[in-house]
Formats: structure tokens, C-alpha cells, sequence
């Protein structure tokens, strides 16, 4: 045996006994372990047997989206809104106050907490895609086969995406890992402790996991908008053409169209994106026309970060002695009350009085309001972000008449609230219709973890951000100005430790 196997048996077994001795951390998730990307043995390659084993793998997928909601959801309104012009941190945690003033450092805990959360949601993908088409169980037909390996692959390349958008160079793994031996030690430690893919590569992937996915996974079900169908594929692949590293204006074109096609439609009132039902018991409604990937949570259930933002309507008393995260900045209130969007503040901010005055009087706090009560449902992608992405992307294409149709989107989008047209102003040059389109989106999708990957994707970031103190008396001083290496945020310190293959971002 070579003295480097020797060596990385060693480290290996000595992280995975340290791990188990650790009785504090249930799912010690920054290994790259077999909890990370799951675990075959020498002896036995077919890992479940019957189509029960497998559904239960399956389901798990959708169990995660639905339970753990922390990483994919409360901290990236983090990252999206407070790291933002759109809100304040919101706490003096020091957790979440380095979002705001632009301190951020790989010992962040949020971020080190989503990065092994979003490994463990890729590892269960991975289990799904290796292994269902080894179980000898014939009861799991190949129609379901194909549909939830399809639907694993979507799940997979949707958490890649969130990844990179946070981190750019992250490990892509589409193996699961095995059991580490002598013999098979050079093709098993890269599964363990992997390099990091080039983004272009990650790109490729994400995109080849969703073409394949787009041929299998189930058609949009009206009635059911929590599945990841062709639809939700669609959708992604719009988003992910978009991006400066895949980015091609046609292929996102292509790609609205097709989810447009699928007969999605704007709700014609807005708040029931977001409302209660008259009784103030439930969601007023769910599976809307307008959604196109959303979780649903019922009363009694768990939307519990409801309580993280303000008051979970359903007991407003409950979790409110304490300060709460992503408060809305008066910037993005200002920014509504210009354009005299009333209908829209309205459903994205509201007043409470408080214990605490950390950016307001406590006498009229305003909160995030998007997602309002243990019994709301959390809408990941909806047709006003494919609207006024295809809108965008017609922008870029140029052309009068492309010109013409992406005022034609934008203005669509303003109707449904009660605003007028666009002033002709708006559209007199490329670069003031996307400001428009970003502006516009801007209102639309506050507080739906769309802000700083926009102003990312636009190259907005230093222009918006490095002059927000002078157009907000309320945000913290940034500790550290923008510049082009902002764009990405730091790897956790505790990764980096475990796995020297990695290299942290630069500027941290």
C-alpha cells in the first residue's frame, strides 16, 4: 500500500470516528461524508430493493424542500434582501448584521450552515439518480423510474443553481460515495473531498440535468403547483441561460416561451399571492395560475420562519419579543411610494408596533410581509420573474420590435397593479429600458430572494450598492466598499478546513 493511501485513509477515518463522537451535531454535514452524498457498500451494490425503499428516497426530496426551509429559503432572503438595497439585516446577530454592512467572512455561520444543507439536498438527489434504475423490484415501473430520476435531476441542478449564484466554483458530485478501502481509495477520495468545477462546467451540468429532466418529469398539473415538472425545468433553464457564464439572450427567449406555452397566467389580484383567507385561518388560496414551483405549508403544519420575519398571523403574539431578520430598508419604501405602488407596498411591508427600535421608532416597525403565517405557502418561481426575464432578455436582443414587446411585458406586469405605462422615456435607449426592467422587477418580486442576484446579473452591484449610504440615513456604514469580487460570497472557513481542495473566493 502507497504511503499517500496510508495517509488519506487515515485522515478520512479520523474525520468520519470525529464526526460520529460528536454528540452535539446530529448530521454533521460539513464532511464531505456518507451523510453528504450518501453510501453504497463493497459487498452489496443494490442499495434498495423494493419500489417502497425507493419511493421513500423520493420523497425525501420533496420532505426537504417542505421541512427545511431554513437554508433554501430564511437565509437566502438574507443574502438576497438584506445583502441588498432592499432591507436592514434587521437583529444585531453577528450572524446576519455582516450581510448588511458588507463584512462578511468564511466564518459566517449562515453561510456555513447552507453550504452542508445544500450538499445534503444534492445528496439525496444522487441517491435517487444512482440508484433507481437498480432496483430489481419490477412493481416500480419504468415509467416512474424515468419520472423520478427526472424529477431528482431538477432538484439537483435547482440547488446547484443557488449555489453558485452565492459561491460561483462549488463541487458538482453526481456520485454518490462509497465505503473507502486500499483498493479503491484514488476514485473514491475525490467523492469525499472534490475540487471545486469550474462554473462553466457547473453550468453545463445544471443545464444537461434539466434538458434531461424537461423529457420525463410530470407536465404542470394546475391543481398542483408543488412538483417539480417540465415547467419548473423550463423555468430554471430560463433563469440559468440568463447568467453571465451560460448567458444566451435566445436560449432564454426560447425558454419563457416554452414556459409561458404551458399555460401559466397572471392572478389578476395581486395579494392573493400572499393574503389569508377572509376567516384570517389560511392561506386564501394555493397552486395559484401564476405559480409555477411553490411549497405549501396548512395550518398546524410549519411555515415556522414566519415567525423569523414578523408575526406569524395565525398567533400573532407568538415570537415577538425579539428583533427580526430582512426589515424592510427606506430605500426599497421609498422606491414604492414614488412610484405611487400602493397596491404592491401594501402586500410587502406592514406596521407593527415593538419592544425594540434597531432601524425605526418602535412605535411603527415595518416588516417584511410576503410571507405572513405558519400557514403560508412559499412560492419559489412564479410567472412575473419569467415575464419580466423574457422582457429582459428581449431588451438585450434589441430590435424595435423586440423593444416593443419587452415594454409590452413590463407594462402587463404594472396593469395588474394599477399603475400606468411606462413613460416613452423608458424605452429611448437599451440601457434605460433594462434600468426599467430591473426597477420593475425590483417592485414586483421584493422579498422573494431576487434582489442581489439582479443586480449581480445586470452588473448593478458597485454602481447601487456602493451609494446606497448616501440614499439611506438607515443602513449600517459598509465596513467594506463593493468591487468586482463581490459579486460572490465566502466559503465557510470549517469546509476549507476539512477539504484543502477547495479555495476560498477572492477579496476573503
Amino acid at each position: 500500500m502507497k504511503t499517500k493511501h496510508i495517509y488519506k485513509i487515515f485522515i478520512v477515518g479520523a474525520i468520519l470516528m470525529s464526526a460520529y463522537a460528536c454528540s452535539l451535531d446530529k448530521d454533521p454535514l460539513s464532511e464531505y461524508s456518507e451523510v453528504t452524498y450518501g453510501q453504497t457498500t463493497s459487498t452489496d451494490s443494490i442499495k434498495y430493493k423494493t419500489k417502497g425503499e425507493m419511493y421513500s428516497q423520493y420523497q425525501a426530496l420533496y420532505q426537504k424542500l417542505k421541512d427545511r426551509q431554513e437554508h433554501w429559503y430564511l437565509d437566502l432572503m438574507l443574502i438576497a434582501e438584506a445583502h441588498s438595497d432592499n432591507a436592514y439585516a434587521g437583529t444585531t446577530g453577528s450572524e446576519v448584521m455582516p450581510m448588511e454592512n458588507n463584512s462578511v467572512d468564511g466564518g459566517n455561520s449562515v453561510l456555513a450552515r447552507d453550504w452542508d444543507r445544500y450538499l445534503a439536498d444534492v445528496a439525496q438527489a444522487n441517491t435517487v439518480v444512482e440508484n433507481i434504475d437498480k432496483v430489481p423490484d419490477q412493481t416500480l415501473t419504468q415509467a416512474e423510474r424515468k419520472q423520478w430520476k427526472a424529477e431528482a435531476k431538477i432538484f439537483r441542478a435547482m440547488v446547484w443553481f443557488d449555489m453558485i449564484r452565492i459561491w460561483g466554483n462549488i463541487p458538482v458530485v453526481t456520485k454518490e460515495g462509497v465505503d473507502i478501502t486500499a483498493e479503491n481509495i484514488e476514485e473514491v477520495y475525490p467523492l469525499y473531498y472534490p475540487e471545486q468545477t469550474p462554473v462553466v462546467d457547473a453550468y453545463a451540468q445544471i443545464i444537461k440535468d434539466l434538458t434531461e429532466g424537461i423529457a420525463d418529469a410530470p407536465a404542470n398539473n394546475a391543481a398542483d403547483k408543488t412538483m417539480l415538472s417540465k415547467s419548473v425545468a423550463k423555468a430554471l433553464l430560463a433563469k440559468v441561460y440568463a447568467e453571465k457564464p451560460a448567458r444566451d439572450y435566445g436560449k432564454v427567449l426560447e425558454y419563457c416561451n416554452a414556459v409561458i406555452a404551458d399555460g401559466f397566467s397572471l392572478v389578476s389580484n395581486y395579494a392573493d399571492l400572499f393574503s389569508l383567507n377572509s376567516a384570517g385561518t389560511d392561506a386564501k388560496v394555493r397552486s395559484t395560475s401564476e405559480s409555477i414551483l411553490e411549497v405549501n405549508y396548512f395550518t398546524g403544519g410549519g411555515n415556522w420562519v414566519t415567525w423569523m420575519f414578523g408575526k406569524d398571523l395565525l398567533n400573532p403574539e407568538t415570537n415577538f419579543t425579539w428583533a427580526k431578520w430582512v426589515t424592510p430598508s427606506r430605500d426599497l419604501i421609498n422606491a414604492f411610494t414614488t412610484e405611487g405602488d400602493n397596491i404592491r407596498l401594501n402586500q410587502s411591508v406592514v406596521y407593527y408596533a415593538t419592544t425594540w427600535s434597531n432601524y425605526y421608532p418602535s412605535s411603527n416597525y415595518p416588516f417584511m410581509y410576503k410571507c405572513r403565517s405558519a400557514a403560508s405557502s412559499i412560492i419559489k418561481i412564479r410567472l412575473a420573474d419569467i415575464l419580466l426575464l423574457k422582457a429582459e432578455a428581449l431588451a438585450n436582443l434589441g430590435g424595435s420590435a423586440n423593444i416593443e414587446a419587452a415594454v409590452a411585458i413590463v407594462n402587463q406586469v404594472r396593469r395588474r397593479v394599477s399603475l400606468p405605462d411606462l413613460a416613452s422615456s423608458a424605452s429611448a435607449s437599451k440601457e434605460s429600458l433594462l434600468n426599467a426592467i430591473l426597477h420593475e422587477r425590483r417592485l414586483e418580486l421584493a422579498f422573494e430572494g431576487q434582489r442581489w442576484f439582479d443586480l449581480v446579473r445586470y452588473g448593478k452591484v458597485q454602481e447601487i450598492m456602493n451609494s446606497l449610504n448616501t440614499r439611506d440615513s438607515g443602513r449600517l456604514p459598509l465596513r467594506r466598499t463593493f468591487t468586482d469580487v463581490s459579486e460572490l460570497l465566502p466559503i465557510p472557513s470549517t469546509v476549507l478546513d476539512l477539504n484543502t481542495n477547495l479555495k476560498q473566493n477572492p477579496g476573503y
